[in-house]
Protein backbone atom coordinates (compact mmCIF):
# COMPACT_ATOMS: atom_id res chain seq x y z
CA UNK A 1 0.00 0.00 0.00
CA UNK A 2 3.21 2.73 0.73
CA UNK A 3 3.24 5.42 -1.82
CA UNK A 4 -0.35 4.67 -3.78
CA UNK A 5 -2.94 6.96 -3.46
CA UNK A 6 -6.35 7.16 -2.17
CA UNK A 7 -7.58 7.13 -5.49
CA UNK A 8 -5.38 4.16 -6.86
CA UNK A 9 -6.32 2.36 -3.50
CA UNK A 10 -10.15 2.40 -4.23
CA UNK A 11 -9.53 1.52 -8.13
CA UNK A 12 -7.69 -1.36 -7.04
CA UNK A 13 -9.96 -2.63 -4.27
CA UNK A 14 -13.37 -2.35 -6.56
CA UNK A 15 -11.25 -4.24 -9.36
CA UNK A 16 -10.51 -6.61 -6.74
CA UNK A 17 -7.14 -6.73 -7.37
CA UNK A 18 -6.70 -6.03 -3.52
CA UNK A 19 -9.30 -6.27 -0.76
CA UNK A 20 -10.54 -3.57 1.78
CA UNK A 21 -9.21 -6.70 5.05
CA UNK A 22 -5.48 -6.49 3.40
CA UNK A 23 -5.48 -2.79 3.17
CA UNK A 24 -7.03 -2.49 6.97
CA UNK A 25 -4.44 -5.25 7.69
CA UNK A 26 -1.52 -2.84 6.38
CA UNK A 27 -2.45 0.24 8.24
CA UNK A 28 -3.36 -1.69 11.58
CA UNK A 29 0.60 -2.99 11.31
CA UNK A 30 2.09 0.15 10.47
CA UNK A 31 -0.03 1.84 13.42
CA UNK A 32 1.07 -1.11 15.86
CA UNK A 33 4.59 -0.42 14.86
CA UNK A 34 4.53 3.33 14.45
CA UNK A 35 2.50 4.57 17.43
CA UNK A 36 3.91 3.73 20.45
CA UNK A 37 6.53 6.29 19.71
CA UNK A 38 4.61 8.98 17.66
CA UNK A 39 1.11 8.64 20.00
CA UNK A 40 -1.04 9.67 17.13
CA UNK A 41 -3.99 7.49 17.63
CA UNK A 42 -5.34 7.19 21.13
CA UNK A 43 -8.27 5.21 20.16
CA UNK A 44 -8.25 2.47 17.59
CA UNK A 45 -12.01 1.28 15.95
CA UNK A 46 -12.01 -2.46 17.85
CA UNK A 47 -14.03 -3.12 14.76
CA UNK A 48 -11.68 -2.85 12.03
CA UNK A 49 -11.48 -5.60 10.67
CA UNK A 50 -15.00 -6.80 10.69
CA UNK A 51 -15.76 -3.64 9.06
CA UNK A 52 -13.24 -4.46 6.81
CA UNK A 53 -14.55 -7.86 5.77
CA UNK A 54 -18.09 -6.26 5.06
CA UNK A 55 -16.62 -4.08 2.85
CA UNK A 56 -14.92 -6.66 1.19
CA UNK A 57 -18.32 -9.11 0.94
CA UNK A 58 -19.79 -6.07 -0.60
CA UNK A 59 -17.59 -5.83 -3.75
CA UNK A 60 -17.36 -9.32 -4.13
CA UNK A 61 -21.17 -9.54 -4.53
CA UNK A 62 -20.99 -6.40 -6.77
CA UNK A 63 -22.96 -3.96 -4.77
CA UNK A 64 -22.92 -0.34 -5.69
CA UNK A 65 -20.13 0.97 -3.95
CA UNK A 66 -19.01 4.58 -2.29
CA UNK A 67 -16.31 7.24 -3.36
CA UNK A 68 -13.75 5.74 -0.60
CA UNK A 69 -15.07 2.56 -0.24
CA UNK A 70 -12.56 0.24 1.73
CA UNK A 71 -10.02 3.45 2.98
CA UNK A 72 -9.14 3.97 6.16
CA UNK A 73 -9.91 6.99 7.88
CA UNK A 74 -8.68 8.54 11.08
CA UNK A 75 -10.99 11.19 12.88
CA UNK A 76 -10.24 13.64 14.81
CA UNK A 77 -10.91 12.94 18.91
CA UNK A 78 -13.29 16.30 18.94
CA UNK A 79 -15.49 14.57 16.55
CA UNK A 80 -17.87 12.30 17.47
CA UNK A 81 -18.22 8.86 16.58
CA UNK A 82 -21.12 6.70 17.76
CA UNK A 83 -19.96 3.92 20.34
CA UNK A 84 -16.62 5.32 20.56
CA UNK A 85 -14.56 6.98 23.24
CA UNK A 86 -14.67 10.79 22.21
CA UNK A 87 -12.33 12.54 24.62
CA UNK A 88 -12.07 15.63 23.27
CA UNK A 89 -8.89 15.70 24.63
CA UNK A 90 -9.99 16.71 28.07
CA UNK A 91 -9.97 14.36 31.84
CA UNK A 92 -13.55 15.40 31.92
CA UNK A 93 -14.30 13.10 29.26
CA UNK A 94 -11.56 10.78 29.06
CA UNK A 95 -14.81 8.22 29.87
CA UNK A 96 -17.18 9.59 26.84
CA UNK A 97 -18.93 7.15 24.77
CA UNK A 98 -20.11 9.05 21.76
CA UNK A 99 -24.11 8.25 20.94
CA UNK A 100 -24.00 9.51 17.51
CA UNK A 101 -22.15 10.18 14.32
CA UNK A 102 -21.18 13.53 12.97
CA UNK A 103 -22.75 14.68 9.94
CA UNK A 104 -18.84 14.07 8.52
CA UNK A 105 -18.59 10.85 9.70
CA UNK A 106 -22.06 9.55 8.84
CA UNK A 107 -20.87 10.53 5.11
CA UNK A 108 -17.56 8.88 5.17
CA UNK A 109 -19.08 6.14 6.37
CA UNK A 110 -21.43 6.05 3.85
CA UNK A 111 -19.11 6.68 1.04
CA UNK A 112 -17.56 3.22 2.32
CA UNK A 113 -14.12 4.82 4.40
CA UNK A 114 -13.41 2.55 7.51
CA UNK A 115 -13.21 4.58 11.13
CA UNK A 116 -9.23 3.80 11.97
CA UNK A 117 -9.93 4.86 14.74
CA UNK A 118 -9.46 8.63 16.71
CA UNK A 119 -6.32 10.50 16.89
CA UNK A 120 -4.82 13.22 19.49
CA UNK A 121 -5.84 16.60 19.70
CA UNK A 122 -5.07 19.10 22.50
CA UNK A 123 -7.61 20.11 24.86
CA UNK A 124 -10.97 21.08 23.26
CA UNK A 125 -8.18 21.74 20.23
CA UNK A 126 -7.33 24.92 21.90
CA UNK A 127 -3.89 25.40 20.84
CA UNK A 128 -1.49 25.06 18.24
CA UNK A 129 0.58 22.09 19.32
CA UNK A 130 -0.69 18.75 20.12
CA UNK A 131 -0.37 17.42 23.83
CA UNK A 132 -3.51 17.01 26.75
CA UNK A 133 -3.87 15.60 30.21
CA UNK A 134 -5.16 12.36 29.06
CA UNK A 135 -3.11 11.22 26.99
CA UNK A 136 0.51 13.59 26.31
CA UNK A 137 1.75 14.75 23.26
CA UNK A 138 1.88 13.74 19.80
CA UNK A 139 5.71 14.29 18.19
CA UNK A 140 6.48 14.84 14.50
CA UNK A 141 7.19 12.06 12.95
CA UNK A 142 10.34 13.35 11.20
CA UNK A 143 12.05 14.31 14.24
CA UNK A 144 10.38 12.80 17.47
CA UNK A 145 11.92 15.62 19.49
CA UNK A 146 9.66 18.01 17.75
CA UNK A 147 6.17 19.02 17.55
CA UNK A 148 3.68 17.32 15.12
CA UNK A 149 1.32 20.80 15.42
CA UNK A 150 -2.32 21.11 16.78
CA UNK A 151 -4.62 20.87 16.79
CA UNK A 152 -5.18 18.27 14.36
CA UNK A 153 -1.68 17.39 15.12
CA UNK A 154 -2.47 13.47 15.77
CA UNK A 155 -4.35 13.25 12.20
CA UNK A 156 -1.64 14.80 10.76
CA UNK A 157 1.22 12.57 12.25
CA UNK A 158 -0.59 9.15 11.49
CA UNK A 159 -0.93 10.57 7.92
CA UNK A 160 2.64 11.65 7.72
CA UNK A 161 3.85 8.53 9.53
CA UNK A 162 1.96 6.63 6.66
CA UNK A 163 -0.24 4.83 9.72
CA UNK A 164 -3.53 6.03 7.96
CA UNK A 165 -4.02 7.24 3.73
CA UNK A 166 -6.65 10.03 5.07
CA UNK A 167 -7.71 11.74 8.08
CA UNK A 168 -10.32 14.60 9.29
CA UNK A 169 -9.53 17.58 11.20
CA UNK A 170 -11.22 20.52 12.21
CA UNK A 171 -9.45 24.24 11.65
CA UNK A 172 -10.48 27.14 13.61
CA UNK A 173 -7.09 29.06 13.59
CA UNK A 174 -5.31 26.69 11.46
CA UNK A 175 -5.83 23.88 13.01
CA UNK A 176 -5.52 22.09 9.87
CA UNK A 177 -2.91 23.90 8.56
CA UNK A 178 -0.82 24.34 11.17
CA UNK A 179 0.16 20.56 11.64
CA UNK A 180 0.42 19.76 7.90
CA UNK A 181 3.15 22.10 7.45
CA UNK A 182 5.54 20.55 10.02
CA UNK A 183 4.65 17.38 9.12
CA UNK A 184 5.21 17.07 5.34
CA UNK A 185 1.79 17.25 3.82
CA UNK A 186 -1.18 18.79 2.31
CA UNK A 187 -3.96 20.08 5.23
CA UNK A 188 -7.23 21.73 2.92
CA UNK A 189 -9.80 23.85 5.17
CA UNK A 190 -12.42 24.65 2.33
CA UNK A 191 -14.74 27.28 1.98
CA UNK A 192 -16.49 27.66 5.65
CA UNK A 193 -20.06 25.85 5.14
CA UNK A 194 -19.37 23.70 2.80
CA UNK A 195 -18.87 20.87 5.02
CA UNK A 196 -21.47 20.64 8.14
CA UNK A 197 -19.84 21.61 11.55
CA UNK A 198 -22.45 19.58 14.00
CA UNK A 199 -19.83 18.25 16.71
CA UNK A 200 -21.65 19.98 19.18
CA UNK A 201 -25.61 19.84 18.97
CA UNK A 202 -26.24 22.40 21.75
CA UNK A 203 -24.36 24.81 19.86
CA UNK A 204 -24.61 24.87 16.36
CA UNK A 205 -24.26 28.53 15.90
CA UNK A 206 -20.84 28.22 17.39
CA UNK A 207 -18.29 27.82 14.74
CA UNK A 208 -18.56 31.02 13.14
CA UNK A 209 -16.60 33.36 15.34
CA UNK A 210 -14.26 32.63 14.27
CA UNK A 211 -14.98 30.21 11.43
CA UNK A 212 -14.13 26.40 12.46
CA UNK A 213 -14.47 24.30 9.38
CA UNK A 214 -14.07 20.36 9.11
CA UNK A 215 -11.09 19.47 6.14
CA UNK A 216 -8.91 16.82 5.27
CA UNK A 217 -4.90 15.62 5.48
CA UNK A 218 -3.48 13.56 3.50
CA UNK A 219 -0.01 12.77 0.92
CA UNK A 220 -2.09 14.16 -1.88
CA UNK A 221 -4.68 17.08 -3.09
CA UNK A 222 -6.14 14.62 -5.30
CA UNK A 223 -6.95 12.49 -2.01
CA UNK A 224 -8.34 15.51 -0.05
CA UNK A 225 -10.56 16.51 -3.47
CA UNK A 226 -11.89 12.94 -3.10
CA UNK A 227 -12.81 13.27 0.92
CA UNK A 228 -14.64 16.76 0.32
CA UNK A 229 -16.83 15.32 -2.36
CA UNK A 230 -17.72 12.73 0.14
CA UNK A 231 -19.17 14.90 2.98
CA UNK A 232 -19.80 18.10 1.16
CA UNK A 233 -23.01 19.16 1.56
CA UNK A 234 -26.05 20.78 3.46
CA UNK A 235 -27.24 19.18 6.85
CA UNK A 236 -30.02 20.65 9.00
CA UNK A 237 -28.05 20.32 11.93
CA UNK A 238 -25.44 23.35 10.35
CA UNK A 239 -27.58 26.54 9.59
CA UNK A 240 -24.36 27.94 8.11
CA UNK A 241 -23.83 24.97 5.39
CA UNK A 242 -23.82 25.76 1.97
CA UNK A 243 -25.96 23.88 -0.73
CA UNK A 244 -24.07 21.71 -3.01
CA UNK A 245 -21.82 23.46 -4.96
CA UNK A 246 -20.08 21.11 -6.94
CA UNK A 247 -21.43 17.51 -6.79
CA UNK A 248 -18.09 15.59 -8.73
CA UNK A 249 -15.73 18.28 -7.17
CA UNK A 250 -13.31 15.03 -6.29
CA UNK A 251 -12.73 14.58 -10.41
CA UNK A 252 -14.09 17.90 -11.72
CA UNK A 253 -11.37 19.82 -9.72
CA UNK A 254 -8.74 18.63 -12.61
CA UNK A 255 -10.81 20.68 -15.38
CA UNK A 256 -9.81 24.24 -12.86
CA UNK A 257 -6.39 25.22 -15.42
CA UNK A 258 -3.81 25.70 -13.53
CA UNK A 259 -1.34 27.69 -16.14
CA UNK A 260 -2.70 30.93 -16.23
CA UNK A 261 -3.59 31.49 -12.73
CA UNK A 262 -2.39 34.92 -10.88
CA UNK A 263 -0.56 33.93 -7.69
CA UNK A 264 -0.26 36.95 -5.33
CA UNK A 265 2.57 36.52 -2.70
CA UNK A 266 2.92 38.33 0.74
CA UNK A 267 5.46 37.04 2.54
CA UNK A 268 4.64 38.41 6.04
CA UNK A 269 0.78 39.51 5.50
CA UNK A 270 3.08 43.09 6.63
CA UNK A 271 3.07 42.11 10.10
CA UNK A 272 4.27 38.43 10.93
CA UNK A 273 8.29 37.90 12.41
CA UNK A 274 9.24 34.79 9.41
CA UNK A 275 12.08 32.38 10.23
CA UNK A 276 14.77 34.11 7.25
CA UNK A 277 14.88 30.17 6.43
CA UNK A 278 11.28 29.75 6.42
CA UNK A 279 10.99 32.69 3.68
CA UNK A 280 14.21 31.47 2.12
CA UNK A 281 12.69 28.21 1.34
CA UNK A 282 8.80 29.43 0.34
CA UNK A 283 10.40 32.29 -2.12
CA UNK A 284 12.51 29.47 -3.69
CA UNK A 285 9.29 27.95 -5.06
CA UNK A 286 8.40 31.25 -6.80
CA UNK A 287 10.51 29.96 -10.03
CA UNK A 288 8.56 26.74 -9.47
CA UNK A 289 4.95 28.30 -9.40
CA UNK A 290 6.08 30.03 -12.72
CA UNK A 291 7.37 27.30 -14.36
CA UNK A 292 3.72 25.55 -14.46
CA UNK A 293 2.98 28.23 -16.16
CA UNK A 294 1.54 30.78 -13.66
CA UNK A 295 2.38 34.24 -12.65
CA UNK A 296 3.74 35.61 -9.16
CA UNK A 297 3.72 38.65 -8.24
CA UNK A 298 5.06 40.34 -4.51
CA UNK A 299 2.14 42.21 -3.01
CA UNK A 300 1.77 44.48 0.29
CA UNK A 301 -1.28 43.17 1.53
CA UNK A 302 -1.51 44.62 5.19
CA UNK A 303 -4.68 45.00 7.38
CA UNK A 304 -3.61 47.91 8.45
CA UNK A 305 -3.04 46.35 11.76
CA UNK A 306 0.22 45.21 13.71
CA UNK A 307 0.45 41.77 14.75
CA UNK A 308 -0.77 42.35 18.38
CA UNK A 309 -3.70 44.39 17.16
CA UNK A 310 -4.52 41.10 14.76
CA UNK A 311 -3.82 38.34 16.93
CA UNK A 312 -5.32 40.66 19.63
CA UNK A 313 -8.62 40.40 18.34
CA UNK A 314 -8.55 36.93 16.44
CA UNK A 315 -7.14 34.92 20.39
CA UNK A 316 -9.99 36.86 22.05
CA UNK A 317 -12.95 35.53 20.23
CA UNK A 318 -11.08 32.18 21.46
CA UNK A 319 -10.94 33.37 25.05
CA UNK A 320 -14.14 34.44 25.12
CA UNK A 321 -15.79 31.16 23.21
CA UNK A 322 -13.31 29.31 26.09
CA UNK A 323 -15.02 31.04 29.10
CA UNK A 324 -18.11 30.44 27.68
CA UNK A 325 -17.73 26.82 27.08
CA UNK A 326 -15.18 25.73 30.12
CA UNK A 327 -15.88 28.37 32.70
CA UNK A 328 -17.65 25.71 34.85
CA UNK A 329 -15.63 23.05 34.58
CA UNK A 330 -12.42 24.70 35.77
CA UNK A 331 -14.59 26.08 38.50
CA UNK A 332 -15.63 22.75 39.43
CA UNK A 333 -12.77 20.44 38.55
CA UNK A 334 -9.23 22.79 37.95
CA UNK A 335 -6.88 19.62 38.14
CA UNK A 336 -8.85 18.75 34.87
CA UNK A 337 -7.62 21.81 33.20
CA UNK A 338 -4.38 22.60 31.59
CA UNK A 339 -2.09 26.04 32.51
CA UNK A 340 -2.72 27.35 28.57
CA UNK A 341 -6.39 26.33 28.65
CA UNK A 342 -6.81 27.71 32.18
CA UNK A 343 -5.10 30.79 30.78
CA UNK A 344 -7.72 31.29 27.95
CA UNK A 345 -10.36 31.13 29.85
CA UNK A 346 -9.33 33.80 32.72
CA UNK A 347 -8.48 36.32 29.71
CA UNK A 348 -12.08 35.13 28.51
CA UNK A 349 -13.97 36.37 31.67
CA UNK A 350 -14.03 40.21 31.56
CA UNK A 351 -14.12 40.26 27.41
CA UNK A 352 -17.78 42.47 27.42
CA UNK A 353 -19.70 41.96 24.37
CA UNK A 354 -19.39 45.46 22.92
CA UNK A 355 -15.83 44.77 22.37
CA UNK A 356 -16.63 41.20 21.35
CA UNK A 357 -19.22 42.76 18.84
CA UNK A 358 -16.30 45.32 18.11
CA UNK A 359 -14.22 42.30 16.80
CA UNK A 360 -16.90 42.01 14.08
CA UNK A 361 -15.28 45.56 12.33
CA UNK A 362 -11.91 43.67 12.42
CA UNK A 363 -12.92 41.01 10.58
CA UNK A 364 -14.50 43.23 8.07
CA UNK A 365 -11.39 45.15 7.28
CA UNK A 366 -9.33 41.57 7.27
CA UNK A 367 -11.96 40.60 4.44
CA UNK A 368 -11.63 43.72 2.79
CA UNK A 369 -8.02 43.80 1.70
CA UNK A 370 -7.94 40.38 0.89
CA UNK A 371 -10.88 40.74 -1.38
CA UNK A 372 -8.93 43.86 -2.80
CA UNK A 373 -6.13 41.23 -3.38
CA UNK A 374 -8.43 39.11 -5.01
CA UNK A 375 -9.67 41.58 -8.07
CA UNK A 376 -6.54 41.09 -9.44
CA UNK A 377 -5.28 37.83 -8.27
CA UNK A 378 -6.65 33.78 -8.47
CA UNK A 379 -4.38 32.99 -5.77
CA UNK A 380 -2.63 34.32 -2.30
CA UNK A 381 0.15 32.55 -1.64
CA UNK A 382 2.26 32.84 1.95
CA UNK A 383 4.38 30.98 4.11
CA UNK A 384 2.03 28.38 6.14
CA UNK A 385 4.07 29.19 9.77
CA UNK A 386 6.81 32.04 10.68
CA UNK A 387 8.50 28.79 11.73
CA UNK A 388 9.63 25.11 10.83
CA UNK A 389 8.85 22.20 14.09
CA UNK A 390 10.00 23.41 17.45
CA UNK A 391 10.25 21.23 20.75
CA UNK A 392 7.24 19.41 21.60
CA UNK A 393 6.91 20.97 25.11
CA UNK A 394 6.33 23.84 24.17
CA UNK A 395 3.59 26.46 22.83
CA UNK A 396 5.64 27.88 20.62
CA UNK A 397 8.43 29.87 20.03
CA UNK A 398 9.18 33.39 21.89
CA UNK A 399 11.71 34.55 19.40
CA UNK A 400 11.49 34.97 15.69
CA UNK A 401 14.11 36.54 13.84
CA UNK A 402 14.91 38.56 16.53
CA UNK A 403 11.71 39.70 17.83
CA UNK A 404 10.35 38.32 20.72
CA UNK A 405 6.72 37.20 20.05
CA UNK A 406 3.75 35.47 21.94
CA UNK A 407 4.56 31.99 22.03
CA UNK A 408 0.60 30.92 21.81
CA UNK A 409 0.12 32.48 18.29
CA UNK A 410 2.51 35.16 16.71
CA UNK A 411 3.97 31.84 14.54
CA UNK A 412 0.67 31.30 13.13
CA UNK A 413 0.17 32.86 9.71
CA UNK A 414 -2.97 31.02 9.36
CA UNK A 415 -5.46 33.30 11.02
CA UNK A 416 -6.79 35.50 8.23
CA UNK A 417 -8.49 32.78 6.40
CA UNK A 418 -10.35 31.55 9.82
CA UNK A 419 -11.58 35.51 9.70
CA UNK A 420 -12.92 35.21 6.65
CA UNK A 421 -14.08 31.64 5.71
CA UNK A 422 -11.98 31.64 2.73
CA UNK A 423 -10.36 28.43 1.24
CA UNK A 424 -6.64 27.74 2.14
CA UNK A 425 -4.32 24.72 2.47
CA UNK A 426 -0.94 24.17 3.25
CA UNK A 427 1.25 22.21 0.85
CA UNK A 428 4.92 21.34 1.50
CA UNK A 429 7.41 24.08 -0.04
CA UNK A 430 10.47 22.11 1.30
CA UNK A 431 12.91 21.05 4.08
CA UNK A 432 14.80 22.96 6.46
CA UNK A 433 18.77 22.51 7.38
CA UNK A 434 17.73 20.46 9.90
CA UNK A 435 15.56 18.36 7.76
CA UNK A 436 12.12 19.52 9.01
CA UNK A 437 9.29 20.29 6.48
CA UNK A 438 8.55 23.42 5.76
CA UNK A 439 5.19 24.39 4.40
CA UNK A 440 3.55 27.19 2.34
CA UNK A 441 -0.28 28.47 2.29
CA UNK A 442 -2.48 29.09 -1.07
CA UNK A 443 -5.96 30.46 -0.26
CA UNK A 444 -8.51 31.45 -2.77
CA UNK A 445 -11.67 33.85 -2.81
CA UNK A 446 -14.98 31.78 -1.65
CA UNK A 447 -16.16 28.24 -3.38
CA UNK A 448 -12.78 28.55 -5.34
CA UNK A 449 -12.02 25.45 -3.46
CA UNK A 450 -11.23 23.58 -7.16
CA UNK A 451 -8.62 26.36 -7.64
CA UNK A 452 -7.13 25.71 -4.60
CA UNK A 453 -7.24 22.23 -4.98
CA UNK A 454 -6.07 22.22 -8.76
CA UNK A 455 -2.85 24.21 -8.16
CA UNK A 456 -1.53 22.33 -5.11
CA UNK A 457 -2.16 19.10 -7.60
CA UNK A 458 -0.48 20.36 -10.15
CA UNK A 459 2.60 22.06 -8.15
CA UNK A 460 3.30 18.65 -5.65
CA UNK A 461 2.83 16.30 -8.93
CA UNK A 462 5.64 18.61 -10.37
CA UNK A 463 7.56 19.19 -6.81
CA UNK A 464 7.32 16.43 -4.48
CA UNK A 465 8.83 16.68 -1.39
CA UNK A 466 10.19 13.23 -1.09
Amino acid sequence: MEGKSVRELVTEIKNKEISPVEVASYYMEQTEKLNGDINAFVTMNENLLADAKEAEAAVMRGDRTGLLHGIPVGIKDLTPVKGMRTTFGSPAAKDFIADRDATIVKRLRRAGALIMGKTNTPEFGHKGTTDNLVFGATVNPWDHTKTAGGSSGGSAAAVAAGMVPLAEGSDGGGSIRIPASLCGIFGFKPTYGRIPMDNNLNNVFGSSAPFVNHGPLSKKPDDSAMFLEAVQGPSATDPFSLPLLDKHIGSSYLEEQAQGLRIAYTPDFGMYAVDPEVRKVVEATLDHWRALGMSVEVVDLNFDMDRHQFNGFFTSMWYAASAAGSAKLLEEHPEWVSDSYRDMIEKGKPLMASEYRAYERNRTTVWNRIQTVLQDYDLVLSPTLAVPAFDYHLLGPSVIDGQVVKEDADWMMTHAYNVTGLPSASLPAGLSQNGLPIGMQIAANRFQDARVLRAAQAYMDAYPLI
